[in-house]
């Protein structure tokens, strides 16, 4: 397992420093958030977005991909009942799926509860028929460009379309798509009555992507959440992707967040491979 840092974290900075600070820290991968890039990614040069990855492998960083896929743009919603929005957005997925391959990622991590909740007059049902069809759609793209869709599901007080990582299973099923798997979030996941090590154990065979945050909304370590079950379970299902730290509460700084997360998740993973041994 190999822990990477989400770039939207040093928002105010450049782009580049950045990155050099992750390595510094210790990180192997970054993973971007799009809008970080460009305010519509369609408009994002091919010059500029093989820059970015330059600068990235530059500083000895892997690129893990893309998550908040539709953070910030308009006109797009994944259950909407406007079948020519629900195309514009499955268009705009297949664009950033290019737009991952082109940075040398892997993932495309789908949260986005702005741009998928349920709206109001839509049965849930409905909106999940309508979910199903656009990650249908997208699936070529997803294979043609060598990424997976990985679904997040988030905590019911963020979401109403999928809020346990079962429903998002359910809806994976449905996809049918190699490149359709499950990512997983430990601030989402602490909303669930099951503990978080038993959920990662039980969606094991789906999973694809994780997320390491506290229910305060900071980075792990700065709240109550105890890393050293969740590394032992993720350790126990032999997980070998990555372990990206996602932040929503940037109160502490980005300077504390990225060192003190890295060196709680260190110490972390070293203590549940202690008391596995």
């Amino acid at each position: 397992m190999r822990f990477a840092i989400c770039n939207e974290t040093f928002a105010s900075w450049p782009l580049e420093r950045g990155f050099a600070f992750a390595r510094e820290c210790g990180y192997q991968g970054v993973e971007l958030a799009p809008f970080t890039l460009a305010e519509d990614i369609r408009t994002l040069p091919q010059q500029r977005r093989e820059q970015i990855r330059r600068s990235i492998e530059s500083q000895g960083l892997a690129v893990v991909g893309l998550h908040w896929l539709l953070a910030k743009t308009q006109g797009l919603h994944l259950t909407s009942p406007d079948p020519q929005v629900r195309l514009e957005t499955a268009r705009y997925l297949e664009e950033l799926a290019r737009l991952c391959n082109d940075l040398g990622g892997r993932v495309l991590v789908f949260g986005s509860p702005q741009q998928r909740k349920v709206l109001p007059g839509i049965s849930h049902q409905q909106a999940l028929d309508w979910a199903v069809e656009v990650f249908r759609r997208v699936m070529p793209a997803m294979e043609e460009n060598q990424v997976v869709l990985a679904i997040e599901p988030l905590a019911p007080s963020e979401d109403n379309l999928l809020t346990t990582a079962e429903a998002a299973e359910e809806l994976i099923d449905r996809v049918g798509h190699p490149h359709c798997r499950l990512h997983l979030d430990c601030k989402a996941m602490s909303s669930q009555s099951e503990p978080i090590p038993e959920l990662i154990r039980r969606h094991r065979e789906r999973l694809e992507h994780f997320h390491a945050n506290d229910p305060n909304l900071q980075g792990p370590g700065f709240g109550k959440l105890d890393f050293v079950p969740i590394f032992d379970a993720l350790l126990d299902i032999g997980y070998q992707g990555w372990v990206s730290v996602e932040v929503f509460d940037y109160t502490p700084g980005p300077e504390r967040l990225a060192q003190e997360s890295f060196s709680y998740m260190k110490q972390a993973l070293a203590e549940a491979q202690r008391r596995r041994s």
